[in-house]
């Protein structure tokens, strides 16, 4: 009988298209289906932009194989990029450019560990990063946060769990799920610990380009002169420039697992791309005016969903920014899977329970409300209140 891999067998299915599979039970009552499962773009992205997609895959020399850590006109762009923004010196040379930050994650993962080796991750987790490091034979150690931290990770709890085996701390931030957005004097605090201890300090910032105004970097880890002994920094552009579909993230580390992330970028992708790369080389300048728009609209949504939750008896936001507002529900010892699914199939709105996002999470869901307006989001009220499990 055929053998399949038990680390693979063991991670679990793929959980937003098991979700969805709810929403097929919603008769309409209360009107059109809101889904807040995914953290994708509410909106298409520019006209020009699409256009320029269209010209570039038209391009016989696109079609043809590109460098492995990406094309260069991005990895410049977007270098000086993150150069201005953080107020460091970051070369081409420390970016790669990857398909979709998902592949970043994997990438980074495989050139500081190997199957038996840990990984901290703070619970609640996003759950492909536990997948990866699940079907990679890498354990996940779950680092607690609480609500009552607002779901901020604790250095000291993070110190506690590292021992010979640990190879990485991974940061998400703004989080994912809970929208909790990490201050710079504790980022810059478990980079001090990562290099103490000897363990890369993996920091996703996915959704930094959603931050409230005025706060336009998370951190300052590339103003330090040695941040390439030990920082891995994951980026996707799905979300800023509202091209999910096309698969685009980035790494940007030094010179020690950059020789590592190209092989595995060669086994997994060979490439990035095309197409894509040689737009948001030219839209990381040219879309700034757009993006700020689209930011503004988030942040926005944010006060509109604060507003609509507090309207709602027993129903309680515990952290919430950028995409995501983590909800805390008003059923006591009720799985969290089971409000999430009579939520969907009844009233039409698909969150996703907490549970989906590690230990301890039964009293929680995770609401996505930057795909929906404003309008979408007013009419919540009516369903979430009197919902019955």
């Amino acid at each position: 009988m055929l053998q399949l891999n038990p680390d693979l067998i063991d991670t679990g299915t793929p959980p937003i298209p098991a979700a969805r599979a709810w929403m097929t039970r919603y008769d309409g009552g209360f009107g059109p289906p809101i889904d807040l499962s995914q953290a994708a773009p509410g909106s298409a992205p520019p006209a020009e932009l699409l256009k320029r997609l269209g010209e570039a895959a038209a391009r016989p020399d696109i079609a043809r194989y590109g460098a492995i850590l990406g094309d260069a006109d991005l990895r410049e762009s977007y270098a000086a990029e993150l150069s201005h923004l953080y107020g460091g010196e970051i070369a081409s040379a420390d970016v790669a450019i990857t398909a979709g930050c998902n592949l970043a994650f994997v990438a980074a993962i495989l050139a500081v560990a190997k199957a038996g080796d840990n990984v901290i991750l703070p619970a609640p987790w996003y759950f492909n990063h536990q997948m990866t490091l699940q079907m990679l034979g890498i354990e996940a150690r779950p680092l607690i946060c609480r609500p009552e931290d607002r779901f901020v990770p604790a250095v000291a709890a993070a110190e506690a769990l590292i021992d010979g085996r640990t190879r990485a701390l991974v940061l998400v931030t703004p989080n994912n799920p809970t929208g909790a957005i990490y201050p710079d004097g504790l980022i810059a605090a478990f980079a001090g610990l990562a290099r103490a201890r000897g363990v890369a300090l993996i920091i996703d910032e996915t959704y930094r380009d959603f931050l409230a105004p005025g706060a336009n970097r998370a951190h300052g880890l590339f103003t330090e002169a040695g941040w390439r002994d030990h920082v891995i920094q994951l980026y996707s552009f799905s979300k800023a420039y509202a091209v999910p579909g096309h698969r685009v993230g980035a790494i940007t580390a030094g010179p020690a697992p950059m020789a590592q992330v190209l092989k595995v970028l060669d086994s997994f992708q060979i490439c990035a791309a095309r197409p894509a790369q040689g737009v948001l080389a030219w839209a990381i300048g040219a879309m700034q005016p757009w993006r700020a728009e689209v930011r503004a609209a988030i942040n926005g949504r944010i006060s509109a969903f604060e507003g609509v939750v507090s309207s709602c008896p027993g129903w309680e936001i515990s952290s919430i920014g950028a995409y995501f507002a983590y909800v805390r529900h008003p059923f006591d010892g009720v799985p969290a899977e089971r409000v999430a699914e009579a939520l969907a199939a009844e009233r039409g709105v698909l969150g996703l329970p907490g549970s989906y996002f590690g230990p301890g999470q039964e009293r929680h869901l995770r609401f996505a409300f930057a795909n929906a307006d404003v309008a979408a989001i007013s009419g919540l009220p009516a369903r979430l209140s009197g919902l019955s499990v």
